[in-house]
């Protein structure tokens, strides 16, 4: 199968990663040349992860790389795709954008995905002439190392582009829960309420973040602690997921007013260096703040 995945950032990449290590010819769009450079950089350095741990050969990671393209060329990338995803920044207008150009450019039989964590696919299908093959693939960040796909049914999607969509996460090996495109889908909904209480913990002195995730991590076996989890994802990508359920959901979900004054500091968990954890390297070193050195 022909994919084209649209963002080439750490989703991006990590998607398309994903879909060519099952055997799928990708090509990775982005609109600035230096970040499909890095997109296939990144791509090059989780494969050679893998091989160093013996996870996969050094023949599997060159036929994966084969398989993968980049280029700034939207028509190109997408011209001959049997799915396109979208992985670009979360922001509603961009999306419709993305989805109006991107079913000029391709045939009528096309699916098109959003990777979008919390917006409403309903509303991005709406700018669609035939928005029946528009779906939600939510996948979760780091992609290659995440096994869950939340697909997203839209008002408008029919049935052979869920059973499309099914098929594809199964073909990835990866797990699928489907759910009804609602405000926060189930995933985003639930990681959003803990994710903000747990600040509002670290606010009151209740604990400090690294004994917080613990909890989280040793006592309820979660991969990743809720903190640390935000620091992944991006403080900025959390407060404005947050922000969007508070209009659709009601005021459970206000965000922490230490979140926003972190995020107009520049402080954006991993991908700036320093969240509600220092990072040095992508290597977590340290806690922010009062909080002084990580006791791991």
């Amino acid at each position: 199968m022909q994919i084209a995945v649209l963002g080439a950032g750490s989703m991006g990449h990590g998607i398309a990663q994903v879909s060519a290590m099952a055997g799928h010819d990708v090509v990775m769009r982005d609109i600035d040349e230096t970040v499909v450079e890095d997109g296939l950089e990144g791509i090059r350095s989780n494969l050679q992860g893998g091989v160093d741990r013996d996870k996969l050969t050094a023949t599997e990671m060159d036929a994966t790389l084969e398989r993968i393209t980049g280029t700034t060329d939207l028509e190109a990338a997408v011209a001959d795709a049997d799915l396109v995803i979208e992985a670009v920044p979360e922001d509603m207008d961009l999306k419709r954008d993305v989805f109006a150009d991107v079913e000029a450019a391709t045939g009528g039989e096309t699916i098109i995905a959003s990777n979008t964590s919390s917006l409403s696919v309903t509303e991005m299908a709406s700018v669609l002439e035939r928005p029946e093959r528009a779906v939600g693939l939510h996948f979760f960040n780091p992609p290659h190392l995440m096994d869950l796909v939340e697909i997203v049914i839209a008002e408008q999607t029919d049935e052979r582009t869920e059973t499309f969509a099914v098929d594809y996460v199964r073909d990835l090996e990866k797990e699928d829960v489907v759910v009804r495109d609602t405000a926060g889908f189930a995933s985003s909904r639930l990681g959003i309420a803990l994710g903000l209480e747990a600040i509002r913990m670290v606010d009151q002195g209740v604990a400090s973040p690294a004994d917080i995730d613990e909890s989280m991590s040793i006592g309820y076996g979660h991969p990743m602690g809720p903190l640390e989890l935000t620091d992944h994802v991006g403080l900025d990508v959390r407060l404005h997921i947050a922000e969007h359920l508070r209009e659709e959901l009601g005021e459970r979900f206000r965000p922490p007013q230490s979140l926003r004054r972190k995020v107009r500091a520049g402080k954006l968990g991993k991908k700036t260096g320093e969240g509600y954890y220092v990072w040095e390297d992508g290597d977590r070193v340290g806690m922010s703040g009062e909080w002084g050195e990580d006791d791991e």
